[in-house]
């Protein structure tokens, strides 16, 4: 008898617990998705999110933030004052990205280096100028160009081996900023979400149609003008951040032969291999990022070794094969995030 009044009065808990948990399934379905987009880092940042309040205005905050830490544009950021040599005192943003690459930078041999700008500089103003850059100009660039020149102590001051020593976190940043508008969604417990900034993408829970976010990867189309939106594949990118470095729209054309964007920190010269586009899926897009222009330099076959000691990382390759057709290699954990063709 006493079980059956104790099951009696339990009655009316489970029925408001079953109907407070409709009630909220019901709010997140007709909770509406907001989007933002803006300016950021000389690029569009797109922002969709569902939530009850629009926080544009604290996105836009704290991609300015960002920007204000690690834009060499703006002459008041604590990279320019690190560039221009004076005195700085690096934040939490500028502390994060700097270990951020400096660990990929170890992990890769160097083939990811914030100090190789002057070098990239050079490429590309030579070639505007219809000028192929001389041995002799490489050569002394180089020695301003390793991530081992740079050190950041634990008061936030960044040491330089030379004070010619130039920090360009342009391959690290648009992903950083990913996280840093991820984090602000977080903070307001949002559940579904996609950030993205030039490209590079964060993604939480699912989309207006209550399905995984899906990301396309470019086919990588020789296109200068950056208008071709062919897609090689579709990616399930829910819950990850994803980044893609390629060469096929930057790239120069000097006595016939074709020079890509990427610039080798350890040759001091454009990369030459197959490997024409790498998007990599990570935990965070800093990561994402860093890695992808890491494979970029290094080509298909380091890039692999590379992923073969973390399995954490996920990639995406497509390269020209020996009869100059498109191929695609992807790590095997990706297989099942790959929805489309």
């Amino acid at each position: 008898m006493t079980k059956r009044k104790q099951l009696i009065w339990q009655i009316p808990f489970l029925i408001l617990l079953i109907v407070g948990t409709v009630l909220i399934i019901r709010q997140q379905h007709n909770m509406p998705y907001i989007k933002n987009q803006g300016e950021i880092f000389g690029t569009m940042y797109h922002v969709t999110y569902q939530s009850d309040q629009d926080l544009h205005k604290e996105i836009k905050e704290a991609l300015d933030a960002v920007d204000n830490s690690l834009s060499p544009f703006n002459p008041h950021s604590i990279i320019t004052k690190v560039n221009n040599n004076e005195d700085a005192t690096a934040d939490k943003m500028f502390t994060d990205v700097f270990r951020i690459s400096q660990q990929v930078s170890k992990d890769t041999r160097g083939a990811f280096d914030i100090t190789v700008a002057p070098l990239v500089n050079l490429w590309g103003f030579g070639f505007k100028k219809g000028e192929t850059p001389d041995e002799h100009a490489v050569d002394s660039l180089l020695q301003l160009v390793g991530h081992e020149k740079v050190t950041l102590d634990d008061r936030g001051h960044v040491h330089k081996s030379d004070h010619r020593v130039m920090l360009d976190c342009s391959a690290v940043a648009k992903g950083y900023g990913c996280d840093v508008v991820a984090s602000v969604l977080g903070r307001h417990d949002i559940q579904n979400y996609m950030v993205e900034i030039g490209g590079e993408i964060v993604t939480r829970g699912v989309n207006e149609s209550r399905l995984p976010w899906r990301i396309g990867v470019n086919r990588p189309t020789e296109d200068p003008l950056q208008t071709s939106q062919e897609l090689q594949t579709i990616l399930n990118v829910t819950d990850k951040a994803m980044a893609t470095s390629g060469n096929y729209r930057n790239f120069y054309y000097k006595d016939g032969k074709k020079y890509a964007h990427t610039i080798d920190p350890k040759s001091g010269r454009p990369v030459q291999h197959s490997l024409l586009s790498a998007t990599v899926l990570a935990d965070n897009c800093a990561t994402a990022d860093a890695y992808a222009t890491s494979f970029m330099v290094m080509g298909m076959e380091s890039a692999k070794e590379i992923l073969a000691n973390h399995p954490e990382l996920m990639a995406y390759f497509i390269y020209t094969d020996n009869d100059g057709e498109y191929a695609v290699w992807f790590s095997p954990s990706l297989k099942g995030k790959i929805v489309g063709d």
